[in-house]
C-alpha cells in the first residue's frame, strides 16, 4: 500500500478520490482550508463505510488486517509562502508514492471587471500553491518514484468569455505539469483536465452565470475520481500523460 496527499480533499473532486483511494487501504494526507471539515472527513475515513475493506476467502491464509492511516493538514492555498511552514510542523514522511491537485477556486468576470487581487487570488490558489507544493514534495516523491497528478480542467484547454483569470491559471498548470514530466523523469505526472462536474464550485458558477443549478446535467465527482485513480493505477510500463473527462 502506499501514502498519498490530496489537496481540496473535502472538495468534490478531492473527496472521491480520498474515499477511493481509502478503499483500496492507502495511507492519505488530507489537505483543505477548514480544519474542521478536514478533521470531520479523516473521521468518517477511518471509521466509516469507506475504511478497507476485507476480502473473504476461505481458502487464504489469514493475515493481520492493516490498519491504513488518514492525517489531516489545514493548509491555506492562497498564502503559497506559508506552505513549507504548514509542512514543516506536520512532518510529513520520507517517502510519497502520489499528490493529487485537487484544489482549486474560480470567479468569473469579463476582463474589465477583473481588478489585480482577483488575478492573484486565482493563481495563487490554482497554480503558485500547486508549483510550492510540489518542489517541497519532491524529495519524498523521488523516494518512492511516485506520481503527481493535477485535476485541471477543460478551461485549461480553451479559454471562454468570464473564464480569463481561471483559464490563465489552468493553462500555467498545464506548463507546470509539462515541465514537470520533462524534468523528473524517474515520476509520473498526469493531467487530468475534468468538464462540468457536480460540486459546489459548479453551483456557485452556475449562480455567477445565472442558471439554475442540477447536479444530473453534469459528470459526477466519484466518476472523475475513477479516472483519476485509474492512472495512477496503471502498470509502471506506462503513464496516462493527459486524459479529458466531459459529463455524456
Amino acid at each position: 500500500m502506499g501514502t498519498y496527499l490530496i489537496t481540496g480533499a473535502t472538495g468534490g473532486i478531492g473527496r472521491a478520490v480520498a474515499e477511493l483511494l481509502r478503499e483500496r487501504g492507502h495511507d492519505l494526507i488530507l489537505t483543505g482550508r477548514s480544519a474542521e471539515r478536514l478533521d470531520r472527513l479523516a473521521k468518517e475515513l477511518a471509521t466509516g463505510a469507506h475504511a478497507p475493506t476485507q476480502v473473504i476467502d476461505p481458502t487464504a491464509v489469514p493475515s493481520p488486517r492493516r490498519n491504513a492511516s488518514v492525517t489531516a493538514i489545514p493548509l491555506d492555498l492562497s498564502e503559497p509562502r506559508r506552505i513549507e511552514a504548514s509542512l514543516a510542523m506536520a512532518g510529513l514522511p520520507e517517502r510519497l508514492d502520489g499528490v493529487v491537485h485537487a484544489a482549486g477556486m474560480v470567479h468569473l468576470s469579463p476582463v474589465a471587471g477583473l481588478e489585480a487581487d482577483e488575478w492573484m487570488e486565482h493563481l495563487s490558489v490554482n497554480l503558485v500553491s500547486a508549483a510550492e507544493l510540489t518542489r517541497l514534495l519532491l524529495p519524498a516523491l523521488r523516494a518512492a518514484e511516485g506520481h503527481v497528478v493535477f485535476v485541471n480542467s477543460t478551461a485549461g484547454l480553451r479559454a471562454n468569455p468570464e473564464w480569463s483569470a481561471y483559464a490563465a491559471s489552468k493553462f500555467g498548470l498545464r506548463a507546470l505539469a509539462d515541465s514537470l514530466r520533462a524534468e523528473e523523469r524517474s515520476l509520473r505526472v498526469t493531467t487530468v483536465y475534468p468538464g462540468r462536474t457536480a460540486t459546489e464550485m459548479q453551483r456557485k458558477v452556475r449562480a455567477q452565470e445565472g442558471h439554475p443549478y442540477a447536479e444530473d446535467d453534469f459528470a459526477a465527482p466519484g466518476t472523475v475520481a475513477r479516472v483519476l485513480v485509474a492512472a495512477l493505477e496503471t502498470p509502471r510500463d506506462a503513464v496516462v500523460s493527459d486524459v479529458t473527462v466531459r459529463p455524456n
